[in-house]
């Protein structure tokens, strides 16, 4: 064993990449640290429950269902759904019988279920119109304004009553802008105030 120091190792002359003082480029280096971003290096905070960093066919599906279209077609789907179930019910309770004591003849079960049919779909488009264009309407204010809140619905159900009202003239359209948006503010607000 030797009692002398080492010998000097071959000190490698590197370009600065930041500074031109060597010194200040380490420090840089240091906090700045390399170039590289590797998936391993991301730091997420732990919250509630196992943290896991999606894949690529995640966010598309994530991005897919969260895309106004999508919303759109399952409010569509889900109003006439709704309607259906609704006109059904309205159909059965409904007093469209003939008088019994009269002379006239007796519905056949085929008119009676032509007519909850007819009735049945009537309430079902009625539903998946008002579902579509409401959804649509308030998920293109949320992107324009970039913010979710009592108002996104509010004014999408102004516009959704005031189109639905127009059928019948102008004055059924502002009627049915403002009570639209009247309902649709006081369900935002039971339903957020929970």
């Amino acid at each position: 064993m030797s009692l002398l120091p080492p010998p000097p190792k071959e000190i490698k002359e590197t370009k600065p990449q930041f500074f031109q003082n060597a010194e200040l480029d380490d420090i840089a280096k240091h906090f700045i640290g390399n170039l590289y971003r590797y998936r391993e290096n991301i730091i997420i905070p732990k919250g509630n429950g196992p943290v896991q960093i999606k894949t690529k066919e995640e966010k598309m599906i994530e991005n897919t269902i969260e895309s106004c279209t999508f919303k759109s077609l399952t409010a569509c789907v889900m109003g006439y759904g709704l309607g259906a179930a609704i006109g059904l019910f309205t159909s059965s309770v409904s007093p469209n019988m003939t008088d019994p004591m009269g002379n006239e003849r007796k519905q056949t079960a085929r008119e009676i279920f032509r007519e909850m049919r007819s009735t049945t779909h009537s309430y079902a488009k009625n539903f998946a119109l008002i579902g579509c264009v409401f959804s649509a309407v308030e998920c293109a204010i949320e992107s324009q304004r970039g913010v979710t809140d009592w108002r996104n619905g509010t004014y999408a159900g102004g516009v959704t009553g005031g189109l639905i009202g127009l059928r019948a003239g102008v004055k059924a359209g502002i009627v049915g802008a403002l009570g639209f948006a009247a309902f649709s503010t006081a369900i935002d607000y039971y339903m957020h105030s929970r």
